[in-house]
């Protein structure tokens, strides 16, 4: 929000220079619908230098577009242009420019945590990154195929991939801080994001260079922006960008063998978006987005001579020293929109057909199978192996119908808006084997060389299929304005998935403007969210480092052989009741603020099980015959309360005759709490180990208790300078020995950090930024690396591990 706070929105800010955050209360509107409606303004000209309009504005969760330019919302919304943190942020993708934008939204870039450090996810209020919506111009996009199952933040979650969308294609993010299942369906518990694209006439392009204090993790970026007409009265805009991330390393002691930081990362991205009306009443949209990944993350370290990893997962011929395995990730992602929008009378219809696909494959490098190698030794050659192998991966597929319809009514009460649609989902989810030798026990001898490829053995063929579920919705909702001060709104939804069964879910909505300028305001709904597939039918075998030593866990199908034998039922759907209450308040122009508490109560929770192990007298049995150690499940078996509270604060003044200052503060306060804890019938007087203290400390804090954002945008002639103070609240999280064997949890204290950058702008149409990001090198508080996550002295928290990074861009208009 401080990020690109002076930007108008013509006509529905009525031309004025309003903050994002007072935008949304005179914009954002409204409450129901199954997909948010674009409204078009009018594109600034080149020569305006000081503030371009926003290209598109969408409504989120409101299908009114009759809306005046003078109705508040009755939900609370975000509206955060991206223009400034394009040509100017210190962050060079979408979740980390959101992280340190939004306080109630949080993506936390994770390292050590196997495939999880190739994705960030992203996520809002404190919950899972698979209970937050993600809309691209007011559609559904996809989740990842990935499942992350290690680190400290929305472990057992999947979740949207933001970075698969280049900052220089988005115009703005719309964030809805409320429940709003009953209006889009399965994941909107905690709230919904709307990424709305440009496609204005006009090019603009961007070069990047970063890198931390420390001389590593250097980020190198290179994105442009084109858009054309198309005909005489069509428009197309398309984005390239290419980004290439070093890798940075916060090992500890210096020449430790352990790689600990950023993963590596180089994306090479293209999207399109536009629109070429057919007819009077008839428009053809269309969005595209094709993205291809490399990344590489770095897996524990494996010791060399004199060390117990030889020969269980080390080769003195091959690593003498250790070794570092890589899990190198090859991301594959697409989106496509396609659609008609049309008006029959009164009443608008929009048909779209929405795909989207992500496919993440493993290469593990500079690693070795250590069955193989020790089979090689017993046969009299040297002991070696492969270095590198296959290991398989994952894909997932979703194909999405939306029909929707509406009305205004503006001769009923003051204005009644009735709309009502239908919406078909097909989704499919696969796991490839890999090559044998990722996976395979070669020697045979149940001593000597563990199995499968070290830092990450390979699916089995046992563990690959292809999984698929769809599911038909209908929804319908009504909003009035029964008087000029009172709006009021109501949302039902019926969905009916393959799979689980049916599910209806509703919201009612308010607001009472008391003045001119106060508005009170309130909501109440039901919601739910799906098991993904990943969830379901994910099967692995992996290796985890417990107080510093490697063990073998399985992760078990939810109704698999092992899940079966521990009595655990089919994965059904979360259910959630979700409150908000709250006031805007605009006393002048320039002068904005919101306050929300939310209640948020989610039972029969999706979670990861703590694990179970050899001697567990149902599946220890299972388990030795399989060699592992340990198994997880995944099991609705938690009842969570969330309760927080938002504030935001904006302010614009003009300071001389041509200065300029505008302050923001926003605040987030949330706390989680495990309510209760359901075992199956099977398990119960086992509570303990199907969430273990660990696992509940992942769930109730794997975001900060409070996060704060304070930002100051001083502007002078050509100059511009930003100041952003962003404070992250406490987070306690489990330990492997836990309170109960004397160790104390792993207590983070609050952390405050400061991003600092200076603008010079040579002309209307070029502008050179400089600055820094965690200036001060504030880092979390340290740990015991035996008992943290990642085996580091810190997990993945708050704002990560790397200390200070400083950074220039070059912004140029053509």
């Amino acid at each position: 929000m401080t990020q690109a706070s002076r930007r108008p929105l013509r006509p529905l800010c009525r031309a004025r220079l309003f903050s994002a955050v007072h935008c949304a209360l005179w914009v954002a509107g409204g409450l129901f619908a199954g997909s948010a409606a674009a409204q078009e303004t009018e594109a600034a000209p080149a020569q305006e230098s000081e503030a371009r309009t926003l290209e598109t504005v969408s409504v989120l969760g409101s299908r009114r577009s009759q809306r005046s330019s003078d109705t508040t919302s009755i939900s609370p919304v975000d509206v955060l242009p991206m223009a400034k943190n394009t040509e100017e942020g210190a962050q060079f993708d979408l979740a980390q420019s959101l992280q340190y934008a939004a306080p109630s939204f949080n993506s936390t870039r994770q390292s050590g945590a196997d495939g999880a450090d190739l994705v960030d996810s992203a996520a809002l209020r404190g919950l899972g990154s698979d209970q937050t919506l993600v809309l691209v111009n007011g559609k559904r996009h996809h989740t990842t195929a990935l499942l992350n199952l290690f680190g400290a933040r929305n472990r057992g979650n999947t979740g949207t991939d933001l970075n698969t969308i280049p900052l220089m294609a988005i115009d703005s993010v719309e964030i809805l801080r409320d429940g709003a299942a009953a209006q889009y369906g399965s994941d909107a518990i905690a709230g919904v994001m709307n990424i709305s694209l440009k496609k204005r006439k006009g090019c603009e392009a961007v070069a990047g260079y970063g890198q931390y204090s420390k001389g590593d993790g250097e980020n190198w970026l290179a994105t442009a922006y084109c858009g054309f007409g198309l005909g005489s009265d069509g428009t197309i805009g398309i984005t390239g960008e290419y980004q290439d991330r070093g890798r940075s390393d916060r090992s500890e002691p210096a020449g430790s063998p352990r790689i600990i930081g950023d993963s590596k990362i180089r994306n090479e991205t293209i999207f399109v978006n536009g629109e070429k009306p057919l007819g009077e009443n008839l428009t053809l949209y269309f969005t595209g987005g094709v993205q291809n990944r490399d990344a590489s993350s770095a897996a524990f370290a494996r010791d060399g001579l004199g060390s117990e990893d030889i020969p269980s997962r080390n080769s003195a011929a091959m690593y003498p020293d250790g070794f570092v395995p890589f899990i190198d990730g090859e991301l594959k992602d697409r989106y496509g929109i396609l659609g008609l929008r049309w008006s029959m009378g009164e009443w608008n219809a929009d048909l779209s057909y929405t795909y989207g696909f992500n496919e993440l494959r493993y290469d593990i490098n500079n690693t070795l199978n250590a069955s193989i190698a020790n089979l090689d030794l017993l046969n009299g050659g040297r002991g070696v192996s492969a270095d590198s192998f296959d290991a398989g991966g994952f894909s997932f597929q979703q194909k999405t119908i939306n029909f929707d319809v509406s009305r205004f009514y503006d001769q009923v009460f003051n204005g009644l808006n009735v709309a009502f649609g239908l919406e078909r989902r097909d989704e499919r989810y696969k796991i490839f084997a890999g090559e044998p030798g990722s996976y395979i026990d070669a020697d045979g001898v149940g001593e000597g060389g563990n199995a499968g490829s070290q830092g990450f053995p390979g699916f089995q063929p046992a563990d690959a299929g292809s999984h698929s579920r769809d599911n038909w919705a209908a929804y319908v909702d009504l909003e009035a304005d029964f008087t000029d001060r009172f709006t009021a709104g109501v949302a039902v939804r019926y969905e009916d998935y393959s799979d689980f069964g049916k599910t209806t879910t509703g919201k009612l909505a308010a607001g009472f403007r008391a003045t001119d300028t106060l508005m009170l305001r309130a909501s109440a709904s039901t919601g739910f969210r799906a098991p993904s597939l990943q969830q379901k039918f994910f099967s692995s075998t992996i290796t985890d480092f417990v107080n510093g030593e490697p063990v073998d866990v399985v992760i078990a199908p939810n109704g698999g052989t092992i899940a079966n034998a521990a009595g655990l039922p089919l994965l059904t759907k979360e259910e959630s009741r979700n409150y908000t209450l709250g006031l805007t308040w605009s006393p002048t122009a320039d002068t904005s603020l919101t306050l929300d508490a939310y209640r948020i109560d989610i039972d029969d929770r999706i979670v990861l099980s703590g694990r179970f192990d050899t001697t567990d007298p149902t599946i220890g049995s299972i388990l030795d015959d399989l060699g592992v150690g340990q198994a997880q499940f995944f099991v609705n078996s938690v009842d969570t309360r969330t309760e927080g509270l938002d504030f935001t604060f904006n302010n614009e003044r003009q300071l001389g005759e041509d200065v300029k200052l505008g302050t923001f503060f926003a605040l987030n306060l949330n706390r989680t709490k495990v309510n209760a804890i359901h075992a199956p019938p099977a398990l119960i007087g086992r509570e303990d180990v199907l969430l273990s203290e660990r696992e509940r400390l992942f769930i109730e804090q794997g975001a900060p208790k409070s996060k704060a954002v304070l930002g100051f945008d001083l502007s002078r002639g050509p100059w511009a300078g930003n100041v952003k103070v962003i404070h992250f609240g406490p987070q306690t999280l489990g330990t492997f020995s836990g309170t109960a064997g004397g160790v104390p949890n792993a207590r983070y204290k609050a952390k405050t950090s400061a991003d600092l950058s200076a603008t010079y702008s040579f002309s209307e149409n070029t502008k050179l930024t400089v600055g820094g990001a965690n200036i001060f090198n504030v880092k979390p508080t340290r740990q015991n690396a035996d008992e943290t996550d990642n085996g580091h002295i810190f997990d993945s928290v708050q704002f990560g591990l790397n200390g200070a990074a400083y950074y220039v861009r070059l912004w140029h208009r053509f």
